[in-house]
């Protein structure tokens, strides 16, 4: 069974910085196609980013220019820094895995719990 463990969640004012991490079980970590979403109270699940292994990487047009996502398979973890944040960017942030082939816009087979970012102005 695959299992995501999201942390970097918390508190931080317009203009600073956060890190979260996605710890991924399993041994084959590398041929999953690694996703970020969000979710703010009251609005739909938004895509923020997407990364393949040794592959591109493509970003939702609100984070672009702002976050970075990123991967290290040795640690079976995926990254997204999170720099200029916005009050707009508080959100549940999710973690989610998929199969190498497929819509990396909505087709996903696996989440994490989610951690919470609240930025404030």
């Amino acid at each position: 069974q695959v299992q995501l463990v999201e942390s970097g969640g918390g508190l931080v004012q317009a203009g600073g910085s956060l890190r979260l991490s996605c710890a991924v079980s399993g041994r084959t970590f590398s041929n999953y196609r690694m996703g970020w979403f969000r979710q703010a109270p009251g609005k739909e699940r938004e895509f923020v980013a997407v990364s393949w292994s040794g592959g591109p990487t493509y970003y939702g047009d609100s984070v672009k220019g702002r976050f970075t996502i990123s991967r290290d398979n040795a640690k079976n973890t995926v990254y997204l820094q999170m720099d200029n944040l916005k009050p707009e960017d508080t959100a549940v942030y999710y973690c989610a895995a998929g199969q190498r082939a497929g819509n990396w816009r909505n087709s996903y087979d696996h989440w994490g719990q989610g951690t919470q970012v609240t930025v404030s102005s």
